[in-house]
């Protein structure tokens, strides 16, 4: 039912994070930059994040099959959630990566057709199927 969309977000699209580093970390990231090994910081904290992701690769993987996640970009349609929800039905939503679900969905309707919610990454929706989920998302 759910369908991958790349028109909606693009693969280049991201999502902002903050974290906080100590003075020292800093210090030496900045050195780094200084001395042309990265054009900037973020380049610098992108890169140490995904040699990260690479190196646990492989429990990802395990992880995404265990716990039958979807990897990527989910997309609920309206379309989507009335046919679940006609057919007595309600999504268990398990994504890793994004979901979105589509602004002309209604609180009502996302109520009627989605149980429960786990995104491992980020979930794009109105801020009203947003607040109505909250209670089912995890």
């Amino acid at each position: 039912m759910a369908t991958n969309n790349n028109a909606i977000v693009k693969a280049g699209d991201t999502e902002k994070i903050t974290i906080n580093l100590g003075m020292i970390d800093l210090g030496q990231i900045d050195l780094l930059v200084q001395e042309g090994f990265y054009s900037n910081r973020t380049d610098l904290i992108r890169t140490a994040i995904r040699n990260q992701l690479q190196a646990h690769a492989d429990v990802v993987k395990q992880t995404v099959a265990r716990k039958s996640l979807v990897l990527g970009l989910q997309h609920y349609s309206r379309t989507d959630l009335e046919a679940v929800r006609d057919a007595g039905q309600k999504l268990h939503i398990q994504v890793l990566g994004l979901a979105t679900i589509a602004a002309d969905v209604t609180p009502e309707l996302a109520l009627a057709a989605i149980d429960s919610v786990t995104v491992l990454g980020a979930l794009h929706a109105s801020p009203a199927v947003k607040a109505a989920l909250a209670g089912r998302t995890h």
